[in-house]
Protein backbone atom coordinates (compact mmCIF):
# COMPACT_ATOMS: atom_id res chain seq x y z
CA UNK A 1 0.00 0.00 0.00
CA UNK A 2 2.71 2.40 0.67
CA UNK A 3 4.43 1.98 -2.37
CA UNK A 4 0.98 2.47 -3.87
CA UNK A 5 0.73 5.99 -2.46
CA UNK A 6 4.15 6.72 -3.35
CA UNK A 7 3.63 6.16 -6.79
CA UNK A 8 0.56 8.45 -7.10
CA UNK A 9 2.06 11.36 -4.70
CA UNK A 10 4.42 11.31 -7.98
CA UNK A 11 2.01 10.28 -10.78
CA UNK A 12 3.43 11.58 -14.10
CA UNK A 13 0.92 13.89 -16.37
CA UNK A 14 1.49 11.11 -18.91
CA UNK A 15 0.15 8.44 -16.74
CA UNK A 16 -2.66 9.98 -15.53
CA UNK A 17 -3.67 10.55 -19.57
CA UNK A 18 -2.52 6.71 -19.95
CA UNK A 19 -5.16 6.22 -17.35
CA UNK A 20 -7.84 8.55 -18.87
CA UNK A 21 -7.11 7.80 -23.21
CA UNK A 22 -6.82 3.79 -21.93
CA UNK A 23 -10.41 3.51 -19.62
CA UNK A 24 -12.07 5.42 -22.64
CA UNK A 25 -10.96 3.12 -25.47
CA UNK A 26 -11.58 -0.02 -23.24
CA UNK A 27 -15.17 0.40 -22.72
CA UNK A 28 -15.67 2.09 -25.76
CA UNK A 29 -14.50 -1.41 -27.45
CA UNK A 30 -16.42 -2.92 -24.79
CA UNK A 31 -19.79 -0.96 -25.85
CA UNK A 32 -19.23 -2.49 -29.38
CA UNK A 33 -18.93 -5.93 -28.29
CA UNK A 34 -21.96 -5.97 -25.58
CA UNK A 35 -24.01 -3.13 -25.81
CA UNK A 36 -27.24 -2.06 -23.52
CA UNK A 37 -28.48 0.30 -25.97
CA UNK A 38 -27.81 -0.64 -30.50
CA UNK A 39 -28.13 3.43 -30.41
CA UNK A 40 -28.39 4.86 -34.11
CA UNK A 41 -25.84 7.09 -34.03
CA UNK A 42 -22.26 7.62 -35.46
CA UNK A 43 -20.20 7.12 -32.81
CA UNK A 44 -17.14 9.09 -33.48
CA UNK A 45 -20.16 11.74 -34.75
CA UNK A 46 -21.38 11.72 -31.11
CA UNK A 47 -18.09 11.70 -29.29
CA UNK A 48 -16.58 14.93 -30.67
CA UNK A 49 -18.55 17.12 -28.02
CA UNK A 50 -18.02 14.95 -25.58
CA UNK A 51 -14.31 14.89 -25.99
CA UNK A 52 -14.37 18.74 -26.45
CA UNK A 53 -15.64 19.14 -22.71
CA UNK A 54 -13.39 16.50 -21.51
CA UNK A 55 -10.73 18.30 -22.86
CA UNK A 56 -12.00 21.63 -21.25
CA UNK A 57 -12.08 19.67 -18.02
CA UNK A 58 -8.67 18.69 -18.38
CA UNK A 59 -7.63 22.22 -18.70
CA UNK A 60 -9.62 23.74 -15.97
CA UNK A 61 -8.21 20.92 -13.45
CA UNK A 62 -4.39 21.00 -14.74
CA UNK A 63 -4.74 25.35 -14.31
CA UNK A 64 -5.61 24.80 -10.41
CA UNK A 65 -4.14 21.65 -9.48
CA UNK A 66 -1.45 23.97 -7.75
CA UNK A 67 -4.24 24.62 -5.47
CA UNK A 68 -5.09 21.06 -4.27
CA UNK A 69 -1.41 19.99 -4.11
CA UNK A 70 -0.94 23.47 -1.51
CA UNK A 71 -4.01 22.69 0.29
CA UNK A 72 -3.17 18.99 0.50
CA UNK A 73 0.23 19.74 1.80
CA UNK A 74 -0.92 22.43 4.37
CA UNK A 75 -3.18 19.78 5.86
CA UNK A 76 -0.40 17.37 6.18
CA UNK A 77 1.75 19.92 7.57
CA UNK A 78 -0.69 21.24 10.03
CA UNK A 79 -1.86 18.22 10.72
CA UNK A 80 -5.57 19.39 9.97
CA UNK A 81 -8.88 17.32 8.94
CA UNK A 82 -11.00 14.44 9.53
CA UNK A 83 -8.72 11.52 9.24
CA UNK A 84 -5.54 13.21 10.86
CA UNK A 85 -7.59 13.63 13.66
CA UNK A 86 -8.78 9.88 14.25
CA UNK A 87 -6.75 7.74 16.09
CA UNK A 88 -3.66 6.34 14.58
CA UNK A 89 -4.96 3.69 12.04
CA UNK A 90 -3.51 0.93 9.43
CA UNK A 91 -2.32 2.62 6.29
CA UNK A 92 -4.62 0.65 3.88
CA UNK A 93 -7.75 1.76 6.88
CA UNK A 94 -6.14 4.95 6.04
CA UNK A 95 -6.36 5.05 2.21
CA UNK A 96 -10.06 3.62 2.42
CA UNK A 97 -11.52 5.77 4.66
CA UNK A 98 -9.65 9.16 2.65
CA UNK A 99 -10.74 7.39 -0.85
CA UNK A 100 -13.97 7.16 0.85
CA UNK A 101 -14.51 10.38 2.14
CA UNK A 102 -13.31 12.52 -1.19
CA UNK A 103 -15.97 10.58 -2.83
CA UNK A 104 -18.66 11.72 -0.51
CA UNK A 105 -17.57 15.80 -0.72
CA UNK A 106 -16.23 15.63 -3.95
CA UNK A 107 -18.56 13.55 -6.08
CA UNK A 108 -21.75 12.79 -4.22
CA UNK A 109 -22.25 15.82 -2.29
CA UNK A 110 -21.08 18.07 -5.17
CA UNK A 111 -23.44 16.26 -7.95
CA UNK A 112 -26.55 16.33 -4.98
CA UNK A 113 -26.16 20.25 -4.54
CA UNK A 114 -25.92 20.68 -8.66
CA UNK A 115 -29.02 18.74 -8.96
CA UNK A 116 -31.09 20.82 -5.82
CA UNK A 117 -29.42 24.48 -6.81
CA UNK A 118 -31.47 25.99 -10.05
CA UNK A 119 -28.39 28.34 -11.21
CA UNK A 120 -26.06 24.81 -10.48
CA UNK A 121 -28.57 22.30 -12.29
CA UNK A 122 -28.37 24.68 -15.36
CA UNK A 123 -24.40 24.46 -15.33
CA UNK A 124 -25.10 20.47 -15.19
CA UNK A 125 -27.51 20.45 -17.58
CA UNK A 126 -25.01 19.54 -19.87
CA UNK A 127 -24.07 16.18 -18.63
CA UNK A 128 -27.93 15.66 -18.75
CA UNK A 129 -29.24 16.13 -22.38
CA UNK A 130 -26.86 13.31 -24.18
CA UNK A 131 -29.15 11.57 -25.69
CA UNK A 132 -26.78 8.68 -26.29
CA UNK A 133 -25.15 8.19 -22.87
CA UNK A 134 -21.93 6.04 -23.32
CA UNK A 135 -18.45 5.97 -21.75
CA UNK A 136 -17.77 9.43 -23.73
CA UNK A 137 -20.25 11.21 -21.51
CA UNK A 138 -18.58 10.54 -18.32
CA UNK A 139 -16.27 13.76 -18.88
CA UNK A 140 -19.05 16.22 -20.70
CA UNK A 141 -19.40 18.88 -18.44
CA UNK A 142 -19.69 22.38 -19.13
CA UNK A 143 -16.16 24.22 -18.16
CA UNK A 144 -18.10 25.99 -15.15
CA UNK A 145 -19.04 22.89 -13.75
CA UNK A 146 -15.91 21.51 -13.58
CA UNK A 147 -15.00 24.98 -11.79
CA UNK A 148 -17.52 23.85 -9.19
CA UNK A 149 -16.37 20.39 -8.86
CA UNK A 150 -13.08 21.54 -8.89
CA UNK A 151 -14.24 23.61 -5.98
CA UNK A 152 -15.70 20.74 -4.08
CA UNK A 153 -12.72 18.50 -4.36
CA UNK A 154 -10.67 21.41 -2.90
CA UNK A 155 -13.25 21.73 0.35
CA UNK A 156 -12.71 18.03 0.33
CA UNK A 157 -9.39 18.16 0.56
CA UNK A 158 -9.29 20.60 3.66
CA UNK A 159 -12.28 19.12 5.26
CA UNK A 160 -10.91 15.89 5.56
CA UNK A 161 -7.06 16.22 5.49
CA UNK A 162 -6.08 14.56 2.33
CA UNK A 163 -2.85 13.76 1.33
CA UNK A 164 -1.92 14.24 -2.24
CA UNK A 165 -1.17 10.26 -2.90
CA UNK A 166 -4.65 9.96 -1.57
CA UNK A 167 -6.33 12.70 -3.52
CA UNK A 168 -4.46 11.39 -7.00
CA UNK A 169 -5.38 7.74 -6.24
CA UNK A 170 -9.16 8.65 -5.65
CA UNK A 171 -8.95 11.23 -9.13
CA UNK A 172 -7.89 8.28 -10.59
CA UNK A 173 -10.37 5.96 -9.61
CA UNK A 174 -13.03 8.19 -9.74
CA UNK A 175 -12.00 8.46 -13.59
CA UNK A 176 -12.50 4.77 -14.36
CA UNK A 177 -15.23 4.36 -12.44
CA UNK A 178 -16.66 7.17 -14.32
CA UNK A 179 -15.94 5.76 -17.61
CA UNK A 180 -17.23 2.59 -16.50
CA UNK A 181 -21.11 3.90 -15.07
CA UNK A 182 -21.86 5.60 -18.05
CA UNK A 183 -20.35 2.68 -20.66
CA UNK A 184 -23.42 1.19 -22.76
CA UNK A 185 -22.47 -2.00 -21.86
CA UNK A 186 -24.65 -4.46 -20.46
CA UNK A 187 -24.03 -6.72 -17.85
CA UNK A 188 -25.45 -9.90 -16.36
CA UNK A 189 -28.68 -8.17 -13.96
CA UNK A 190 -27.57 -10.28 -11.25
CA UNK A 191 -23.51 -9.71 -12.21
CA UNK A 192 -24.78 -5.68 -12.19
CA UNK A 193 -26.56 -6.14 -9.12
CA UNK A 194 -24.06 -7.44 -7.15
CA UNK A 195 -21.42 -4.59 -7.72
CA UNK A 196 -23.80 -1.99 -6.89
CA UNK A 197 -23.80 -3.08 -3.26
CA UNK A 198 -20.70 -1.67 -3.55
CA UNK A 199 -20.01 0.38 -6.58
CA UNK A 200 -21.64 2.34 -8.26
CA UNK A 201 -22.87 -0.07 -11.35
CA UNK A 202 -23.45 0.68 -15.11
CA UNK A 203 -27.12 -0.10 -14.78
CA UNK A 204 -27.59 1.96 -11.56
CA UNK A 205 -26.23 4.86 -12.64
CA UNK A 206 -28.37 4.97 -16.22
CA UNK A 207 -31.53 5.43 -13.67
CA UNK A 208 -29.71 8.68 -12.96
CA UNK A 209 -29.90 9.70 -16.82
CA UNK A 210 -33.29 8.82 -17.54
CA UNK A 211 -34.77 12.05 -18.98
CA UNK A 212 -37.88 12.44 -16.17
CA UNK A 213 -38.33 13.02 -12.33
CA UNK A 214 -38.23 11.54 -9.66
CA UNK A 215 -35.09 9.63 -11.22
CA UNK A 216 -32.72 12.35 -12.59
CA UNK A 217 -32.83 13.37 -8.70
CA UNK A 218 -31.37 9.80 -7.61
CA UNK A 219 -28.35 7.45 -7.67
CA UNK A 220 -25.97 10.49 -7.38
CA UNK A 221 -22.63 8.56 -6.75
CA UNK A 222 -19.53 8.06 -8.38
CA UNK A 223 -17.78 5.09 -7.09
CA UNK A 224 -19.26 4.14 -4.12
CA UNK A 225 -22.99 3.26 -4.17
CA UNK A 226 -23.14 3.66 -0.22
CA UNK A 227 -24.25 6.93 0.00
CA UNK A 228 -27.13 6.80 -2.12
CA UNK A 229 -28.54 3.93 0.12
CA UNK A 230 -27.55 6.03 2.96
CA UNK A 231 -29.00 9.20 2.24
CA UNK A 232 -32.11 7.49 0.66
CA UNK A 233 -31.64 8.18 -2.87
CA UNK A 234 -30.70 4.95 -4.55
CA UNK A 235 -33.36 4.19 -7.09
CA UNK A 236 -34.37 0.97 -9.22
CA UNK A 237 -35.71 1.06 -12.84
CA UNK A 238 -35.99 -1.23 -15.47
CA UNK A 239 -32.47 -0.61 -17.70
CA UNK A 240 -34.35 -1.74 -21.12
CA UNK A 241 -37.18 1.41 -20.10
CA UNK A 242 -34.54 4.03 -19.83
CA UNK A 243 -34.95 6.96 -21.90
CA UNK A 244 -32.09 9.00 -22.28
CA UNK A 245 -31.83 13.11 -22.11
CA UNK A 246 -34.16 15.89 -20.42
CA UNK A 247 -37.63 16.40 -21.14
CA UNK A 248 -37.27 20.08 -20.78
CA UNK A 249 -34.34 20.48 -23.59
CA UNK A 250 -35.56 17.93 -25.77
CA UNK A 251 -33.58 19.55 -29.26
CA UNK A 252 -31.26 16.41 -30.21
CA UNK A 253 -29.62 19.04 -32.44
CA UNK A 254 -28.90 21.77 -30.10
CA UNK A 255 -27.57 18.96 -27.73
CA UNK A 256 -25.15 17.59 -29.54
CA UNK A 257 -23.77 21.14 -30.67
CA UNK A 258 -20.67 22.84 -28.55
CA UNK A 259 -22.17 26.14 -29.56
CA UNK A 260 -25.53 24.85 -27.88
CA UNK A 261 -24.06 23.25 -24.53
CA UNK A 262 -21.85 26.03 -24.09
CA UNK A 263 -24.89 28.14 -24.21
CA UNK A 264 -27.23 25.91 -22.36
CA UNK A 265 -26.53 26.93 -18.87
CA UNK A 266 -27.93 30.30 -19.39
CA UNK A 267 -31.47 29.42 -20.98
CA UNK A 268 -34.12 30.15 -19.25
CA UNK A 269 -35.08 27.64 -16.47
CA UNK A 270 -37.61 24.79 -17.78
CA UNK A 271 -39.36 23.45 -14.48
CA UNK A 272 -39.53 19.52 -15.30
CA UNK A 273 -41.82 16.90 -15.12
CA UNK A 274 -42.25 14.78 -12.81
CA UNK A 275 -43.32 10.80 -13.43
CA UNK A 276 -46.26 10.34 -11.39
CA UNK A 277 -46.86 6.65 -10.22
CA UNK A 278 -50.15 5.10 -10.02
CA UNK A 279 -51.41 1.47 -8.33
Amino acid sequence: METIITYFETIPSLHRSLILVGGITFFWLLEGAVPLFRFNYRKWKHALPNFFFTLTTIIVNFALAFLLLKTADWTAANDFGIINWLPTMPLWAYVILGVLLMDFVGAYLAHYVEHKVKPLWMIHLVHHTDHNVDTTTANRHHPLESVIRFSFTLFGVLLIGTPIGIVMLYQSLSLVATQFSHANIKLPKKVDEAISYVLVSPDMHKVHHHYMLPYTDSNYGNIFSIWDRLFGTYMKFDRESIVYGVDTFPDEVENASIKGLLKQPFHKYRKPTTVVHTK
